[in-house]
């Protein structure tokens, strides 16, 4: 009877082998994919990378000549050139006729 207990545990252990080799496969091939959307992922950071260095080096990134303004000023800009006040005192107005507005030219590019 002890042969076959033998027998039975090296079936047994010869399972357990085969099933931790289809794990590990499952694993390795998880782990390429992984590996290939991660390389996919690091060009495409490079690529954005290069876009936004070009898109800051360009010239019409800057929206005043000489004076770069923040996103959150550009978006104040945007809004002051369709017509809208941005200051505190009109602020969300339509400007008449487009009128100039100093309070809204200092928010804008005033000191930063």
């Amino acid at each position: 009877m002890e042969k076959k207990a033998l027998y039975d545990g090296i079936v047994k252990l010869e399972q357990q082998t085969s099933s931790i080799l289809a794990q590990l496969g499952a694993i390795k091939a998880e782990m390429a994919d992984v590996l290939a959307k991660n390389s996919e992922l690091e060009m495409e950071n490079q690529h954005l990378r290069e876009h936004l260095q070009a898109m800051e080096n360009s010239p019409e990134h800057r929206s005043n000549g000489d004076v770069e303004l923040s996103k959150s000023k550009q978006n104040l800009e945007s809004l002051y050139e369709e017509g809208f006040h941005v200051c505190p005192y009109y602020y969300g107005q339509r400007r008449i006729d487009d009128e100039p507005c100093a309070f809204c030219v200092d928010i804008i590019y005033g000191e930063q």
